[in-house]
């Protein structure tokens, strides 16, 4: 099955509805790493709508299709996506947002502006984390250096989730050499909404929960237990 491919606001997004299941009962908002792109992330866009999901991805802003440079928009743009993906679903059918390292660390900021009823954060980079990734002098992304950094400045991230209202799953392999699993394991500890889990995968590296297919069906199962 192919998706739906469009442009809003100069990003580029590829939505994906269940086929010939009726209306989906909810949908998922799925949001790539620093560098990676929404083709990345079609199999679990696949392994989504197959559990009954819609699921809409899309390139932010400096990356892939989508126009601009990553910057001080990244949160109101999954925002933005959100609402886009929300006009696919029956009235009333609530969102998750389900991100991995960078996208981790904007599903777990545009949690609640987006209004999402579970979070699903994979490997969630620190905002200090990613000021060091903006001092690479070679970049596979576009981005505006000054207002990310006004952005990554504008909260903590362990207030951000112990704020938060909504059940977290954090997921991290435990031999993650991007963002160390110590990270997800205090955001965990912050995160008190009854559902919340930390799973630590043993081994592994940055990349291994994004793609094991054991772990999005483990990461399906707990959206369709918290939004159905």
């Amino acid at each position: 099955m192919r998706p739906h491919r469009g442009v809003q606001d100069g990003l580029a997004y590829a939505l994906w509805r269940p086929p010939d299941a009726g209306p989906p009962r909810a949908g998922v908002l799925v949001l790539h790493g620093a560098g990676s792109a929404k083709e990345s992330h079609y199999d679990f866009a696949r392994a989504a709508i197959a559990a009954g999901f819609a699921a809409l991805v899309f390139d932010q802003r400096g990356h892939g299709e989508s126009e601009g440079r990553l910057d001080g928009r990244a949160v109101t743009d999954v925002v933005a996506m959100g609402e886009r993906l929300r006009a696919q679903l029956p009235p009333g059918a609530p969102i998750a947002l389900r991100g991995s390292s960078l996208g981790g660390y904007l599903a777990l900021r545009a949690a609640a502006p987006s209004r999402a009823g579970a979070v699903v954060a994979i490997s969630p980079a620190s905002p200090d984390g990613l000021r060091r990734a903006l001092e690479s002098p070679q970049l596979p992304w576009r981005i505006d250096s000054s207002a990310l950094r006004r952005l990554l400045a504008e909260a903590a991230l362990p207030d951000v989730v112990g704020a938060l209202e909504v059940p977290v799953l954090f997921m991290h392999a435990q031999g993650d050499e991007q963002v160390p699993v110590a990270l997800s394991r205090e955001l965990a500890a912050r995160a008190d909404v009854p559902g919340s889990r930390l799973i630590e995968l043993p081994g592994g590296h940055h990349r291994s929960v994004q793609h094991d297919a054991e772990l999005q069906a483990v990461s399906l199962r707990f959206l369709q237990n918290v939004l159905w």
